[in-house]
């Protein structure tokens, strides 16, 4: 065991953690809900650290010995090392004090280690002193919380082109598949399978594009703000510096906040962020709740689409397989629409010169990308990729549709077609027949009038 003192006292910790009294403290206070933060929010945190090191010595702000040692020290967690070091609570202190010092001392404790003194001498090396340097909670975790989605964002924006492209090649695919378009759950005019595909993959592009842009609000960075956005305690040319060496170890773009205080204060970024992704979400919900339906079956539904089997559907009954990827995808979209909300909130809760929500934004923000990266690419790979069309069936669906007769609409006007659909509905003789019964239409007029084909052709753009 080791000895640790802060400004409430003295502490027992055991000697093989890496993390300090403040961390025991906060995991004392905040045993919640056993959630730890996002591997991609303490990476960031890690990149931080680092980048400041190398400022803070380059400046003379700290000791040239202390500074490399600190480097490495956040190079190794930033590679994976250390993480069961990160314990405290996602439900925590306002602002993320708790996670911010749970890091520094985890990289001072290994600096220490490094530099081969005992952990907790923190006379020689502090958390707050030197680690810390130049830097505040208030800075940092709004930093943190950019960098990170920024990570996640360049794993999860292929995975919305590469959907996008999926939804293309089927919609190539399945061009020449003739079928009843549906409002309103009712019967409508004749559409192409093909041509649904294409509108889901020009709704998930539009969507890619979107969530593209939202990166500029992220590279604005109020590091170098301290601890109210003042810059106090830190060196005149730190924040442009530590700015430029966050550049260069991410490949980002990033530039210093025009106002620091403002990146500090507001959450906008992050809403928008996530206000994205929720909007992207509603739509991927409509698109999965459309493959149920089109896939109902196989005998007593639609069953114009079959969606790849990948597991057995039913612990009773045999041979049923049930559309589980689009089932996961809905989940996943509503928890993101869940999150969303709270985020919302959290981002209209900060008082004055702080937002202390900032833990829970990070949290869900974070983890609304993980599990979109991964829930878009399973859908993609798993489902659509898979899909394949049953041009039977879509056919007797387009020529049974009643709403063939919205094409007499220019020849019979629209009372007379009313009363020859609903004719064919009451009796159950084709549109055809009833026309032909009826007089209203010759032969050649009325095979011009009913050609699916040429009606179920969209118009190209302009």
């Amino acid at each position: 065991m080791r000895i640790e003192r802060d400004s409430m006292g003295e502490r027992e910790l055991p000697d093989e953690v890496y993390y300090g009294i403040q961390t025991l403290r906060a995991t004392e206070n905040f045993a919640i809900s056993g959630h730890r933060p996002h591997p991609a929010y303490t990476y960031a945190c890690a990149l931080i650290k680092r980048a400041a090191a190398i400022v803070n010595t380059e400046l003379g702000c700290i000791p040239p010995a202390l500074g490399p040692a600190i480097e490495q020290a956040a190079r190794e967690v930033m590679l994976g090392q250390w993480s069961e070091q990160f314990v405290v609570d996602v439900y925590q202190a306002g602002a993320g004090t708790s996670h911010h010092m749970n890091v520094n001392e985890v990289l001072a404790n290994r600096a220490l280690e490094i530099l081969g003194h005992a952990k907790g001498d923190y006379k020689t090396l502090s958390p707050n002193d030197h680690v810390n340097y130049g830097q505040s909670t208030n800075d940092v975790i709004p930093t943190a919380i950019r960098l990170a989605a920024l990570s996640l964002l360049r794993d999860f924006l292929p995975q919305v082109e590469y959907l996008a492209e999926a939804l293309y090649q089927k919609g190539e695919e399945f061009a020449e598949v003739l079928k009843s378009g549906r409002t309103h759950l009712q019967d409508a005019v004749p559409v192409r399978l093909g041509d649904s595909f294409q509108a889901w993959a020009e709704i998930v592009q539009e969507h890619h594009h979107r969530l593209y842009t939202v990166q500029g609000d992220l590279k604005k960075l109020g590091i170098g703000g301290s601890a109210a956005g003042t810059g106090l305690n830190t060196h005149p040319q730190f924040r442009e510096q530590v700015v430029g060496v966050l550049s260069e170890l991410t490949g980002f773009s990033l530039w210093p906040a025009r106002n620091p205080m403002a990146a500090m204060q507001s959450m906008a970024p992050f809403v928008r962020v996530s206000g994205a992704l929720r909007n992207l979400a509603q739509d991927l919900t409509k698109l999965a709740n459309d493959l149920r339906l089109l896939s109902s079956g196989p005998n007593t539904g639609l069953a114009e689409i079959q969606l790849p089997p990948v597991q057995p559907g039913s612990s009773i009954m045999p041979n049923k397989y049930n559309p589980v990827i689009p089932e996961m995808l809905n989940m996943v979209c509503y928890q993101v629409m869940g999150y969303d909300t709270s985020i919302l909130l959290c981002a209209q809760a900060g008082q004055l010169e702080l937002n202390v929500m900032m833990p829970l934004i990070a949290y869900n923000l974070l983890e609304s990308l993980e599990v979109m990266t991964n829930a878009v690419r399973t859908f993609r790979t798993h489902c659509i990729e898979g899909i394949t069309a049953n041009p039977t069936i879509c056919r007797a669906f387009a020529e049974r549709s009643l709403a063939l007769v919205t094409v007499l609409n220019p020849y019979l006007g629209y009372l007379r077609c009313a009363e020859v659909a609903k004719e064919s509905q009451e009796t159950g003789r084709s549109l055809v027949e009833i026309i032909r019964a009826r007089g209203y239409l010759d032969e050649e007029t009325l095979s011009k009038v009913l050609d699916l084909e040429k009606m179920s052709r969209m118009i190209s753009s302009p």
